[in-house]
């Protein structure tokens, strides 16, 4: 079997764009899914051995929290890998991150009298839907980043270009003046609108288990406050909590994000053709690299090869992020498994996205 490098990925993704997609590695990768798995499940046993309404379940001591704390930190690919070896016995992805966890601690007598509480009451997709909110927190903060950088470079330009005339072109006629800084504020205002709603969505989170009503959770501790618990947990992994689901969180945020995502990259579309455009009409030149071929056969040209990436790639984008926004909010009854798949591919729009604004930029 062909070795997996950058040279034999299917996905340009993982292969021609690597270098611009590598922010997201850690975050979206199988490897990135485990780390987040694996935050989520120590984070419910902290607060569950915090909570004083649980008698069963004793109290960390600093050195045990900090045990629990030292295996996400030194947790990497020998650990995801280890993972993946338990799963192929178990055929169950999120039961062998506890197996994992219950493994790593058998050398600890505290975190070992412990150890069975890990996933306690849980179902699998309470530790999936904040596994996949993490991810998408991370995904959102370096694609915000990006955006960022961008917003601000076209300010620059609207601030340098503020005195530079232009003829507006309306239908594609010449129509009345306006300036190139006045053209490029006009873009600098609606991506500085729509990141900001972007990064107001709130990620949320459940932790209730197998139809969302702390059935498992009451039957073991009927006077524990379960809602209290999992709100606190939620809150300390940095999520917003829902409290009505079934046996998953629904994915309405989810649509929510992809929608403003798909905005903003509609914006950058409009963008890229409007460059495009003035390129072709003279307004404006692109500069000549020496050691770069405009064209295989006419060595006069320097096409708009940048705009045309960023513009191709970002429509990628868009239709993933629409068929996540359509698709997930939709679930048979309290749960089917067809979200399943579609939350895994969550990278690729962002990876997507983050090419076209490296594009973007270098043009």
């Amino acid at each position: 079997m062909m070795e997996l490098n950058n040279l034999s990925a299917i996905s340009p993704v993982d292969g021609r764009y690597a270098k611009a997609t590598a922010p997201l590695r850690a975050i979206f990768s199988e490897y990135g899914l485990i780390h987040s798995r694996a935050v989520v499940e120590i984070t419910w046993l902290i607060q569950l051995a915090n909570s004083e309404q649980l008698d069963d379940i004793p109290a960390l001591t600093e050195q045990g929290l900090n045990n629990l704390k030292q295996l996400l930190e030194e947790f990497d690919l020998t650990a995801a890998e280890r993972v993946k070896a338990i799963e192929a016995t178990t055929n169950h992805d999120v039961k062998a991150v506890e197996y994992w966890l219950k493994e790593s601690v058998t050398d600890n007598p505290e975190l070992t009298k412990l150890a069975e509480f890990f996933h306690f009451a849980c179902t699998s997709e309470d530790i999936n839907n904040l596994s996949y909110a993490l991810m998408l927190q991370q995904g959102r903060a370096t694609v915000l980043h990006q955006h960022d950088q961008v917003i601000d470079q076209l300010s620059q330009f609207a601030h340098e270009l503020a005195d530079a005339a232009m003829l507006c072109r309306t239908h594609g006629q010449p129509a009345t003046p306006s300036t190139m800084g006045k053209e490029f504020a006009n873009v600098v205002q609606r991506l500085r609108q729509q990141t900001e709603h972007l990064r107001q969505v709130a990620l949320l989170g459940k932790l209730n288990g197998a139809v969302g009503n702390f059935n498992a959770h009451m039957s073991a501790y009927p006077e524990a406050d379960w809602e209290r618990i999992a709100q606190a947990t939620i809150s300390e992994l940095g999520l917003a909590y829902n409290p009505y689901t079934t046996q998953i969180e629904p994915h309405d945020y989810i649509a929510e994000l992809c929608h403003n995502m798909q905005r903003i990259n509609t914006i950058l579309i409009d963008l890229c053709r409007d460059m495009w455009g003035y390129i072709s009409i003279g307004y404006f030149k692109q500069k000549v690299i020496a050691t770069e071929v405009g064209s295989s056969t006419m060595p006069h040209k320097v096409n708009p090869i940048d705009f045309e990436n960023a513009e191709g790639n970002l429509g990628i984008a868009n239709a993933m992020l629409a068929h996540f926004a359509d698709k997930l909010p939709i679930s048979r009854w309290q749960r089917d498994l067809s979200d399943s798949t579609v939350l895994r591919n969550l990278g690729s729009a962002f990876a997507y996205s983050l090419i076209a604004l490296n594009a973007l930029q270098r043009g």
